[in-house]
């Protein structure tokens, strides 16, 4: 009698394949969420410094300008963004604070302005992160 070659998967075959896709497949694909997740934040935590940094440059640029300078330095021209616009997922707010020249005494006539930046977004887990960037601006004429 001739012997019969098979051409498939034996039953045990198979199931020692599902075993080991079933032990191998779950921490490969939580190893790839893992590091798209660290890809992500470090990106949302730059897009937060450039929106920062924007608006410090806004307000520096309204102190400079022959129109606005320094009398148009006051909260109710840099109102909270939220969300900034063309920024879903990102808050800003702006807060200008007037100091005497030695920056720890406040002082509604001191000539030291501290301009504080801060962008809050949720982070790629859903954690709440804020970004602070400050800068000093004075009065003076050029």
């Amino acid at each position: 009698m001739p012997v019969r070659r098979r051409h498939g998967f034996t039953l045990i075959e198979t199931v020692a394949s599902l075993v080991i896709l079933a032990i191998a497949v779950p921490p490969m694909v939580w190893a790839i969420r893992e590091a798209h997740t660290q890809r992500v934040n470090p990106v949302m935590a730059s897009r937060a410094r450039w929106l920062a940094m924007e608006k410090i440059e806004d307000v520096i640029a309204d102190r400079h300008s022959s129109t606005r300078g320094w009398s148009y330095l006051i909260p109710a021209n840099y109102v909270a963004e939220s969300p900034v616009t063309g920024w879903t997922g990102f808050d800003r707010t702006v807060t200008l604070t007037e100091y005497q020249a030695d920056l720890a005494t406040t002082d509604t006539d001191g000539g030291y302005m501290v301009v504080d930046v801060a962008v809050s977004w949720d982070d790629a887990k859903g954690t709440a992160r804020t970004l602070t960037l400050a800068t000093v601006v004075t009065e003076y004429t050029p």
